[in-house]
C-alpha cells in the first residue's frame, strides 16, 4: 500500500526520496520515515543543510518580488487550481497521512479535506482583502487603510496534522501575496513532500514558480536558522509549548512576527442538565480520536456530581467497543501513537496518575496487535481522587488519557476548566441557557475555542483556530486570520492646494 501511495503522488520521482534499503545506514544526512502501525520503513528522505536552506529562502524571496505584483484574484485562481488537484489526489494523500502518522483512514482523508476546504475559503478571500476608509479631519484629504503582501512566510508544522496545518497557512499566505517556506516535522516528511509537490507543480504550470518551497532538516541545521532569519518576517509555528517559547523569543529578538499554535489541555464540562448520550459520543471522539494526539484532544472531563455515575458507565461501555489496530482497516477506530517514546510517555503518565491517587477505570496499558509491531496503547480513563487534585492532569500527555473530575456548581467547573497553563479548546454540555451563557461570558472559559453541546475537537475552517495563555495566542485558518500574513498601511491623500496639519496645528 505504501508503494502505491508514493507512486500515485509521484514521490519516487523525487530525487530526495529513497527506497529504505538504498539509504546509507547511519547516514546523518538521511532520515527514514517509519509506519507507526508496523514499525517498518516507508521510505528515506535526504535532509537539507544550511547551504540548501539559504538557497531555499533566497529563492522564496526572489519569487515573492514577482508574486506580490500578481493581482489577488489571480492568486486566488492559482489556489483554486491547487485545491482541485488535491481533490483529485485526496485518496492517496489521505492514505499517506495514515501510513506515516498512524491516523485511521477516515481521519487521514478528513485532514486532506481540510486542505481542500481552506483552499476554497482562500479563493473567496482573494476578492475580500478589504481595507477601511475613514474621514479625515482635514479638508480636501482622503484617508484609508490598505493591506499589502508581507513577504516570505516560514511555516513550522507538527507531525499530528502533517498536511492540514501547512495548508491553513499556505493557502491564506498565497492569496495574500506571500511565498511560503515550509519546515515540516521530521516524523512526517513524505506527506510534506507530497503536499508541497502538488502546490508547487500547479503554481509553476500556471506561470508562478517558487511560491511554495520546502526545507526538511534538523533544528540545529535548519530550525534555528529559520526562526532567526530576518528574510522571513512571519514565522507560523505549530508544536509544543516548549518549542513555541523558543521560537517566540528568537523571533521577538529580531522584531519579527510570530503566529504560535501550541499545546492544549482541554476540558469538557458536563452539567446536570446535559444530554448524556450526546455528551458520551462527543467525549469519545474528542478523547480517543487520532489516539489522543490532537492539540484539541479532550484530556479532562469535569462532570456534575449528580450525573457522574450515569455518564461513566456509558463511556466505559463505549471504550470497550473501540477497535484498536491497523489504521488502514476501516473497522478500527484507534491507530498507533507516533513512536515508542510516545508509548513510554503514556505509560509514565498512567503510572504517575496512580501514584497521585487516581483510579484507572479502563485501559492503562500498551496493546499488542497480532501481525503488527506498532505503537498501540489502550484508550484510558482515570478517575481523580475526590478529596484532592491530580497534578498529572495539568500536564499535556500526547496520548488517549482522560482524567475525570466532579463539581457542584458551574462556576466551580469553569474555574477548573481554566486552571491549566494552556487555553486552546473547551466545551460544555448542558440544556441550561444560564449555564451555557456563563461558560461563554467574559468570566467564563478562557480558551480560544468554546463550544456548547459539541466536543473540543473537529474545528471548522471558517472560524479562526488558536488559543490563549501557553497555547500562544495565534490564530490560523478562517475569519480574519488572513491579516497575520499581510502588512497594514495607512494612506492619506491631499487633493487640495493647501497644506493642512492635523490637530489644528498652525506652523507659520
Amino acid at each position: 500500500m505504501s508503494a502505491e501511495c508514493l507512486r500515485a503522488l509521484g514521490l519516487w520521482d523525487e530525487p530526495r526520496v529513497l527506497e529504505p534499503g538504498k539509504a546509507g545506514a547511519g547516514d546523518p544526512g538521511v532520515i527514514v520515515s517509519e509506519n507507526p502501525a508496523t514499525g517498518r520503513a516507508i521510505a528515506a528522505v535526504r535532509l537539507d543543510d544550511a547551504a540548501s536552506y539559504d538557497a531555499c529562502v533566497a529563492g522564496a524571496r526572489e519569487a515573492f518580488l514577482k508574486w506580490r505584483e500578481v493581482p489577488a484574484p489571480v492568486r486566488g485562481q492559482v489556489v483554486r487550481a491547487i485545491g482541485d488537484e488535491v481533490r483529485r489526489l485526496k485518496t492517496p494523500l489521505g492514505e499517506l497521512v495514515t501510513l506515516e502518522v498512524g491516523k485511521i483512514r477516515q481521519e487521514g482523508l478528513g485532514e486532506v479535506q481540510e486542505s481542500i476546504d481552506i483552499a476554497d475559503f482562500a479563493v473567496g478571500l482573494s476578492r475580500q482583502l478589504y481595507g477601511l476608509t475613514m474621514p479625515s479631519e482635514r479638508p480636501c484629504h482622503r484617508m484609508f487603510e490598505q493591506w499589502l503582501p508581507l513577504g516570505p512566510v516560514g511555516v513550522i508544522s507538527a507531525f499530528n496534522f502533517p498536511n492540514a496545518v501547512w495548508a491553513w497557512n499556505a493557502m491564506l499566505a498565497a492569496v495574500c501575496g506571500d511565498t511560503v517556506v515550509w519546515k515540516p516535522s521530521l516524523l512526517a516528511p513524505l506527506t510534506a513532500i507530497a503536499g508541497n509537490r502538488i502546490a508547487d507543480r500547479v503554481a509553476t504550470q500556471m506561470g508562478h514558480p517558487g511560491v511554495f518551497r520546502l526545507v526538511i532538516g534538523a533544528d540545529d541545521a535548519v530550525g534555528e536558522r529559520m526562526v532567526a532569519d530576518r528574510r522571513l518576517p512571519l514565522i507560523s509555528a505549530t508544536g509544543s509549548c516548549r518549542m513555541g517559547r523558543r521560537v517566540g523569543q528568537v523571533v521577538a529578538g529580531r522584531l519579527g512576527r510570530c503566529l504560535l499554535e501550541l499545546g492544549g489541555n482541554n476540558a469538557v464540562i458536563v452539567d446536570r442538565s446535559a444530554d448524556l448520550d450526546l455528551a458520551a459520543r462527543a467525549i469519545l471522539f474528542a478523547a480517543v480520536g487520532t489516539a489522543g494526539q490532537r492539540c484539541t484532544t479532550t484530556r479532562r472531563l469535569i462532570v456534575h456530581e449528580s450525573v457522574v455515575e450515569q455518564l461513566l458507565p456509558r463511556l466505559v461501555g463505549a471504550y470497550k467497543q473501540i477497535r484498536i489496530g491497523d489504521p488502514m482497516d476501516e473497522r478500527n477506530l484507534v491507530g498507533p501513537l507516533i513512536n515508542a517514546r510516545a508509548v513510554d510517555a503514556f505509560l509514565a503518565a498512567v503510572a504517575t496518575a496512580r501514584e497521585q491517587g487516581g483510579r484507572v477505570v479502563i485501559g492503562g496499558d500498551r496493546v499488542r496487535v497480532p501481525g503488527l509491531d506498532g505503537n498501540f496503547v489502550e484508550p484510558t480513563i482515570v478517575r481523580a481522587p475526590p478529596d484532592r487534585g491530580l497534578p498529572i492532569a495539568h500536564e499535556e500527555t500526547f496520548a488517549p488519557i482522560l482524567y475525570v473530575f466532579t463539581f457542584k456548581e458551574v462556576e466551580q467547573a469553569v474555574r477548573m476548566n481554566n486552571d491549566v497553563d494552556q487555553g486552546l479548546s473547551s466545551a460544555i454540555f448542558t440544556d441550561s441557557v444560564r449555564s451555557a451563557e456563563r461558560f461563554l461570558a467574559p468570566a467564563g472559559s478562557d480558551c480560544g475555542i468554546a463550544n456548547v453541546n459539541i466536543g473540543t475537537s473537529g474545528a471548522e475552517i471558517g472560524g479562526a483556530f488558536g488559543g490563549e495563555k501557553d497555547t500562544g495566542g495565534g490564530r490560523e485558518s478562517g475569519s480574519d486570520s488572513w491579516k497575520a500574513y499581510m502588512r497594514r498601511q495607512t494612506c492619506t491623500v491631499n487633493y487640495g492646494a493647501h497644506l493642512a496639519l492635523a490637530q489644528g496645528i498652525n506652523f507659520g
